[in-house]
C-alpha cells in the first residue's frame, strides 16, 4: 500500500496522547494507593493538556487525508452514521469522546473539584472517576484505530490480532516515555520519574517482542491469491510483460509504495533501532544519571522511529490487486 503521511502522523500523535493520559492516570491511582508520592492537581492538569495537544495534532493531521479538507466542516458528521459496521465510524466517535474526557480530567484537576464518591475519605475521587472513563476511552480508541486495518481480511499483513496489540503497546510506550520527560522537567520526586521511565522501558521491550512477532509472521505469509488465480490460468510460469496501458492510474499510485525491497528493508532496520534499541539505552542512561536531556532525546528518537515504523506498516501491506500490475 502507499503510505499516507497524514494517517502516519494521525496514528502516531494520538498514540502518544493516549499513552500519556494512561501514564498520568496510573500515577494518580498509584498515588492514591500510597505506592507513589501524591502530586498536586496542577501536575495532572498540565500533563492532560499536553496529551490533549497530541490528540488535537492527530486530528489536524487527519484533515489533510480528506480529498477536500473543507469537507470536515460540512460532511464530517456523515462519517459516524455507519458505526454499526465501520471501524472508521467508531474511531470518529471514540476520538472526540477521548478528547472530551481528557479535557474534563484536566479541568477537574486544575480547579480541584472534589466529591467523596466512594466513601474513601480520600481526595481525588471525582477526577479518578473521570480518569477511569478516560482509560476506557483510550483503549476503545486504540482498538478502533487498529481495527480499521486489522479488519481488512484480504490484506494479510494487517489481518492479525498483533495489529491491535502493536498499536496499543507502541502508543502506550511512547506516552510513558513522554510522561517521563514531562515529570523530569516538572521537578517532581525522582521516584515518579523512575516510575514513568521504568514502565516506558518495559513497554518498549514488550513492543519489540510483539512487533518482532508480527514481522516474523508477515515474512512467512502464504498468500491466498497468486498470478494464476488472478487471471484464471493454471500454468506454473505466468509472467506479466506490460502494464496494459500507457500511463499510471489510481490503482498504480495508491496500492503500491513504488520502492525497492532494499529500501523497505532499510526502513525496517531504521525503525527497529529508533523505536526500541536507542530509546531503551537513552532511558536507562537518563534515569541512572537523572539527566533530563537524555530522556527528552529518548522521546524524540522514539517518535521519529514510530514515523518510520508506521510508514513500513502501510508499505508492507501487499494489496491483491497488485497481481494485475506486476510491471509498471
Amino acid at each position: 500500500m502507499h503510505p499516507t503521511f497524514s494517517v502516519i502522523f494521525l496514528t502516531t500523535l494520538i498514540g502518544v496522547g493516549q499513552g500519556l493520559f494512561l501514564a498520568l492516570f496510573s500515577a494518580q491511582a498509584y498515588g492514591m494507593a500510597k505506592l507513589l508520592p501524591v502530586q498536586d492537581g496542577r501536575f495532572f492538569a498540565a500533563g492532560s493538556f499536553i496529551a490533549l495537544l497530541f490528540l488535537l495534532g492527530g486530528l489536524f493531521a487527519a484533515v489533510f487525508h480528506l480529498g477536500k479538507p473543507s469537507y470536515i466542516f460540512t460532511r464530517a458528521w456523515r462519517g459516524i452514521t455507519q458505526w454499526r459496521t465501520s471501524w472508521l465510524s467508531r474511531e470518529l466517535i471514540a476520538m472526540p469522546l477521548m478528547m472530551g474526557l481528557t479535557f474534563l480530567y484536566a479541568v477537574f484537576h486544575w480547579f480541584g473539584w472534589e466529591a467523596d464518591l466512594f466513601g474513601w475519605h480520600v481526595s481525588g475521587q471525582l477526577s479518578l472517576a473521570v480518569g477511569i472513563f478516560g482509560v476506557l476511552g483510550a483503549i476503545s480508541l486504540f482498538v478502533c484505530t487498529a481495527m480499521i486495518y486489522a479488519a481488512v481480511k484480504f490484506l494479510q499483513e494487517w489481518s492479525s490480532p498483533l495489529t491491535v496489540v502493536n498499536y496499543f503497546v507502541l502508543g502506550t510506550a511512547s506516552g510513558f516515555t513522554c510522561a517521563a520527560v514531562y515529570a523530569s522537567y516538572q521537578g517532581v520526586e525522582p521516584e515518579l520519574v523512575h516510575f514513568f521511565g521504568g514502565w516506558a522501558i518495559a513497554l518498549t521491550v514488550l513492543g519489540l517482542v510483539t512487533r518482532g512477532f508480527s514481522l516474523l509472521r508477515n515474512a512467512r505469509i502464504k498468500y491466498k491469491s497468486t498470478m494464476q488465480t488472478a487471471i484464471g490460468v493454471r500454468h506454473t510460469q505466468v509472467q506479466q510483460k506490460a502494464m496494459g496501458m500507457m500511463g499510471g492510474s489510481y490503482n498504480t499510485r495508491e496500492y503500491t509504495h513504488g520502492k525497492t525491497n532494499a529500501f523497505l528493508k532499510s526502513v525496517k532496520w531504521i525503525f527497529l533501532l529508533l523505536v526500541f534499541v536507542v530509546p531503551v539505552i537513552l532511558l536507562a542512561l537518563g534515569l541512572s544519571t537523572d539527566h533530563n536531556a537524555l530522556l527528552l532525546l529518548a522521546f524524540m528518537t522514539q517518535y521519529v522511529g514510530l514515523l518510520f515504523e508506521r510508514w513500513f506498516f502501510f508499505a508492507q501491506a501487499n494489496h491483491p490487486q497488485n497481481l494485475y500490475y506486476q510491471t509498471i
